[in-house]
């Protein structure tokens, strides 16, 4: 069992940067790939982010390349978004979400056991 609380969303003006955490309990952390979605408003749940559970490698989703960067802690039980050169089409309700790592699926949200309450990102122009 996994649980997931973000932290670090917030206001803020479009070119600027936020960073995104996400605690995680339990004793299996490493074991578990970690990804971050977001939910713009009115439209679904989509695919942001993703590491593995090694933190060697990650995925992003176009939209976000070059200027969003995820990393883990390990010893920290924790996963970040590094958000950078913010747009207003960034705002959403970001997610944190874990799943056992076996190599595959990272992108797909039907693949993520768990996910966290979400933390408000706002994008203004």
């Amino acid at each position: 069992q996994v649980q997931l609380v973000e932290s670090g969303g917030e206001l803020v003006q479009a070119g600027g940067s936020l960073r995104l955490s996400c605690a995680a309990s339990g004793r299996t952390f490493s074991s578990y790939a970690l990804g971050w979605f977001r939910r713009p408003p009115r439209k679904e749940r989509e695919f942001v982010a993703a590491i593995s559970w090694s933190g060697g490698t990650t995925f992003y989703a176009d939209s976000v390349k070059g200027r969003f960067t995820i990393s883990r802690d390990n010893a920290k039980n924790t996963v970040y978004l590094q958000m950078n050169s913010l747009k207003t089409e960034d705002t959403a309700v970001y997610y944190c979400a874990a799943m056992v790592d076996y190599g595959l699926g990272y992108r797909l949200r039907s693949e993520y056991t768990y996910w966290g309450q979400g933390t408000q990102v706002t994008v203004s122009s």
